[in-house]
Parts: structure tokens; sequence; C-alpha cells
């Protein structure tokens, strides 16, 4: 995991936070992944696909997330061309980060989620889903690689 932009609670910053909850979002222009997880355990769940074309609709459920989890901390996955080099939908997930930052007050991290997609589609495959399933699991799936790739390198300086 590599981390690609933070606030002051950046891996090795001093006030950054040891307890509470993480919410992570896999960013789609439709659909939007999403995980929780504690700082203290370090273990990510998948929790939901937020499905939806207008933007309102995506940010009213998430808010409601944001009241039923009481995060300290959001976590956006960035996707990278396989050389590090950004593109269109780099541009997009950045938007959605700052987004969430000055909607909801949260530090809000970016972090590098190349293959995390493929990485949970092959793990879907590997427990032995089905493919009708998998689709319409990846998503919270592969947010859950994003907050797992989070907590085990968060301590690292990047």
């Amino acid at each position: 995991m590599v981390l690609i932009e933070a606030g002051p609670w950046a891996p090795g910053a001093a006030n950054h936070p040891l307890h509470g909850t993480v919410l992570a979002f896999d960013f789609g222009e439709r659909r939007i992944g999403v995980a929780v997880g504690e700082l203290e355990t370090g273990i990510a769940h998948p929790v939901e696909t937020i499905d939806a074309i207008a933007n309102e609709s995506k940010f009213a459920r998430i808010a409601l997330l944001i009241h039923e989890w009481r995060p300290v901390l959001l976590v956006v996955g960035l996707p990278l061309a396989m050389d590090g080099s950004e593109h269109r939908m780099s541009g997009l997930a950045r938007k959605f980060a700052n987004r969430l930052r000055g909607r909801f007050g949260i530090e809000t991290l970016l972090v590098d989620e190349r293959l995390t997609s493929a990485a949970a589609e092959s793990d879907a495959r590997g427990s032995g889903m089905k493919r009708r399933k998998i689709k319409q699991h990846v998503d919270p799936l592969a947010a859950q690689q994003i907050l797992d790739s989070y907590f085990r390198d968060k301590h690292v300086v990047a």
C-alpha cells in the first residue's frame, strides 16, 4: 500500500487516531463499495455497495453510514495505472475524497488501490462464490482490500 495523500493524520503523525472506526470506499462512477474496520483491531469487513447514479443519492447513503458507524477516519482507494500514473478515474476519486472531507469534516486519506478489485474477485472465486454473486459483492470486497492494506501499513511513513 502506498499512502497517496494525507492531512495531519498521515502515518507517523503525532495526532493520528489510535482508536475508532474507519470507513473505506472503493469509488466508482456508478457503484461505491464500502467497508468498515476498527483501528484497534485492524480488521476490515465489507459493508455494502452504494448503487446510484445521482451524487446526492450516494452522499445521502454515505451520510447515513457515517451517522451509524461514527468513523474517525475515511479511506478512499485511488485508482492508478500499473506504472503509478494517474488517469481520469484518479481525478474523480480525488474529487470524491475532497467532497467527503468537506461535507462531513472527517479526515480522508487516499490510498493506492491498484489490483484491489482483481484481488477481491480472486478471493471471492476462491471461496466458491458464483459469478453472479461475485459481481454483486466485488465492490465492498474491494473496499475491504483497501482498508486491509491501510491497516497493514498505517504505521509506515510512505
